[in-house]
């Protein structure tokens, strides 16, 4: 992280400093108006500091809710589980493959469960790689407050609704708010399984501080260059940061090394927005010399849904704002997609694959059971890869 941090600060022409987020609705900052969700708030509270290097700080968010056919079990962010830690240290080494190597963090809003070793493990294998997680509320445990001896009083911090977190009773910029409605609901914790805005303000505060704390001694090292007439643009320059290959990490303990142990991180075409960086597959024109179906039907059609403003928006935040003329910033900005046939007179659909190094296509679909009936029963759907027709029996399911 220190190591991201001062190469990020030395490079003139480095505008922005983007940190970004996957995940499930709880990345999303659903039931919450956008403005209130954990990554915004970080904008707010780290950004100016970026400013006075004079850069942007940028919070993408890529949080999908799990009206997409996707489940927070089968993402690297939900709660800990064997699962789970599979998954999460395959995303870090993969993140240690990309050209800008970044740190993975993993949020979760429980606390610390019957994983916790694993978990610590994980994080001790990978910290030389600035891999991290925080759990919410076991942070909100260490801080003092007794949250077992106040629900035996009767009083509950952590549940749905509830305005208060022990510590304070609204966010700090909520603390001036006019309006009892939108103040009691800047000061709720827990709106349900999804965090509120006072709850999200603690999971900000907490990245910012471990951010900042990376960029003080970032700073620290840039001024011992110096002092030491060291050009701190050219010690830190990205050509000088050491490129990683898969035997560059250490043996893996949860992931399938077949998967987890490559050189080249995997490539997704997501079809639901937002979707930030390269697509690594992608849809082949179809009047192109190299779509082994030109001049055949190909009418496949890219979809998304046209979700209204107050998708994911609470009440009593849609009453506050639907009249005012920044409302905007209650949109959340996932929305779901998909790239479908309306039948089989649609004809083909031809996707170019990158480069591939251990040679695994997955085709995924909205729903339960989608594998089995949209797809291996669907006798509509023939599917090839270099011109020959693939066998369904050898097909593998994975299921949710």
């Amino acid at each position: 992280m220190v190591d991201t941090m001062a190469r990020a600060l030395v490079t003139d022409d480095q505008k922005e400093f983007i940190i970004g987020t996957i995940g499930s609705s709880v990345a999303a900052g659903h039931d919450n108006c956008n403005y209130d969700s954990y990554e915004l708030q970080m904008e707010r509270t780290f950004g100016p500091v970026w400013e006075a290097a004079g850069m942007k700080l940028t919070c993408q968010n890529a949080g999908e809710g799990g009206g997409c056919g996707d489940d927070f079990a089968n993402q690297a962010g939900g709660p800990a589980s064997a699962k789970a830690l599979v998954m999460r240290e395959s995303l870090a080494r993969w993140a240690q493959m990309l050209p800008r190597q970044p740190p993975v963090h993993v949020y979760n809003t429980g606390k610390m469960n019957q994983y916790q070793g694993d978990e610590h493990q994980l994080a001790e294998l990978m910290s030389e790689f600035g891999y991290n997680a925080f759990y919410m509320t076991s942070g909100l445990y260490n801080g003092g407050f007794d949250y077992d001896a106040a629900k035996e009083d009767g009083v509950d911090y952590l549940g749905w609704g509830h305005v208060g977190d022990g510590y304070h009773n609204v966010t700090r910029y909520g603390e001036n708010e006019s309006s009892p409605e939108r103040k009691e609901s800047l000061g709720t914790v827990m709106r349900n399984w999804h965090p509120g805005p006072l709850a999200f303000q603690f999971v900000s505060d907490t990245f910012s501080y471990i951010y900042s704390q990376a960029m003080i001694r970032a700073l620290d090292l840039i001024e011992s260059d110096l002092k030491n007439g060291i050009d701190p643009a050219e010690k830190w320059a990205a050509s000088k940061r050491k490129i990683h290959i898969k035997s560059s990490l250490p043996p893996p303990i949860f992931c399938d090394p077949l998967y987890c142990v490559v050189d080249e991180a995997p490539g997704c075409l997501n079809f639901e927005k937002p979707t930030y960086g390269w697509w690594g597959a992608r849809v082949e024109d179809p009047d192109d010399s190299l779509n082994p179906h030109k001049g055949e039907v190909q009418n496949w059609e890219v979809w998304h849904v046209d979700e209204p403003i107050w998708s994911a928006v609470p009440k009593q935040d849609q009453i506050f704002f639907e009249d005012r003329d920044d409302k905007e910033i209650c949109r959340h900005l996932n929305v779901c997609g998909g790239i479908s046939a309306t039948s089989k007179d649609s004809g083909s659909v031809v996707f170019r694959l990158p480069k591939q190094e251990v040679g695994l296509v997955v085709i995924c679909g909205a729903g339960k059971e989608v594998g089995t009936e949209m797809i291996l029963n669907n006798t509509n759907i023939e599917i090839s890869y270099n011109g020959e027709v693939l066998d369904r029996n050898t097909w593998d399911i994975w299921t949710r």
